[in-house]
């Protein structure tokens, strides 16, 4: 439960005590006034002090009830504190590999998979406008000299940089 939602619960809560402290109140007032009023010949009965502080101890509870259920109301909620590790891996130098060799649409290829480090053969067909058959043959060679690798992924194949 929201801290705004127990603040407006306190208040209400806060409200019937006020009224149940004030019906109380009258009620013990009338009590005072029918059977001390006679025995006192007019002059204020000693048990009116009593009701009197105990009304105002009763009222600041209720005022610091009150106080709680604003404070509650007006504070923002605490945001949730995500901590997060990460673990440093030592980066592994990028080898150095011989492109010589190999054809001006397989460089082109084989640039798109390596700076992607893995992508859909799909999309390759897309970003080269090459056929089908044509990524096919081409992806053979790269993955018959070692460059890339092919892996299944439902009803396509995502190439990915082979690693050694």
């Amino acid at each position: 439960m929201e801290n705004k939602y127990v603040g407006y619960l306190l208040l209400g809560i806060s409200l019937l005590i006020i009224i149940i402290i004030l019906l109380f109140n009258s009620a013990m007032k009338e009590i005072i006034k029918t059977s001390c009023g006679l025995a006192h010949n007019g002059e204020l009965c000693p048990m009116n002090k009593n009701i009197d502080r105990q009304t105002y101890f009763a009222f600041s509870i209720v005022g610091l009830l009150v106080v709680v259920s604003f404070m509650l109301i007006f504070s923002k909620p605490q945001k949730e504190i995500v901590i997060q590790t990460k673990t440093i891996e030592k980066k592994k130098p990028k080898k150095k590999i011989d492109l010589t060799g190999l054809r001006k649409e397989e460089k082109q290829v084989f640039e798109l998979i390596q700076t992607n480090n893995a992508i859909f053969q799909a999309e390759l067909i897309e970003k080269t406008g090459f056929g089908k058959a044509k990524m096919t043959r081409l992806i053979d060679r790269l993955e018959g000299r070692g460059f890339v690798e092919r892996k299944r992924r439902g009803m396509t194949n995502v190439v990915v940089l082979k690693e050694e």
